[in-house]
């Protein structure tokens, strides 16, 4: 049921939103260049690796050693716009109706962060990673690991068609009121060491 819930939904959001994801391809082409899409291999279901779509946010600027510039350097005032309202998230709609993640669920993480979960942590990975979830809503990026995890797995133990309708409802709201899009100091949060 799930499954086909969100094939449809996210069938239809693609067709609704086809007029605004051509408007940021466009503008991410003309202020980036291109590839306008950055994809990313993400652990999805049971960790099975697939490849995650977003709008590109940053610029492939390198230092004198060829080696790319921080993050916080790269990330453009074009970037910064599109992860405010998380337009950039919207080619993850493809990945929703190939079946490779669900409207809700635990965010896909780095593929490194997978060695580095206690067996608590890893039962994130039961369900299909979501474009939003129980912890996007609970705090996001503004949050720490521990308790974002923590947050990840009570989903998992509690997951339900009406819950996954509430967390649909509270992240227009998150995005609507731009909030813990990114923790201070990081362009979105510090990264995961198995400790933190």
């Amino acid at each position: 049921m799930k499954r086909s819930f969100d094939f449809v939904v996210a069938l239809c959001l693609l067709l609704l939103l086809f007029p605004i994801i051509l408007i940021v391809g466009i503008t991410v082409k003309w202020g980036l260049g291109s590839p306008i899409i950055f994809k990313q291999k993400r652990p999805g279901l049971y960790g099975q690796p697939f490849y995650l779509y977003k709008f590109r946010t940053m610029n492939n600027k390198k230092d004198s050693m060829g080696n790319l510039l921080p993050d916080n350097v790269r990330l453009t005032s074009l970037g910064k716009f599109l992860r405010k309202f998380s337009l950039d998230e919207l080619p993850q709609l493809i990945n929703v109706i190939k079946g490779e993640i669900s409207l809700v669920g635990p965010r896909p993480l780095l593929m490194e962060y997978l060695d580095l979960y206690t067996e608590e942590q890893a039962k994130r990975h039961q369900v299909r990673p979501g474009i939003t979830g129980w912890a996007q809503v609970n705090g996001r990026n503004n949050i720490s690991w521990k308790k974002k995890f923590k947050l990840d797995v009570w989903y998992v133990d509690n997951q339900s068609v009406l819950l996954d309708l509430k967390i649909i409802i509270l992240t227009i709201k998150k995005v609507l009121k731009s909030e813990d899009i990114s923790k201070e100091g990081h362009v979105t949060t510090d990264l995961f060491n198995g400790k933190n």
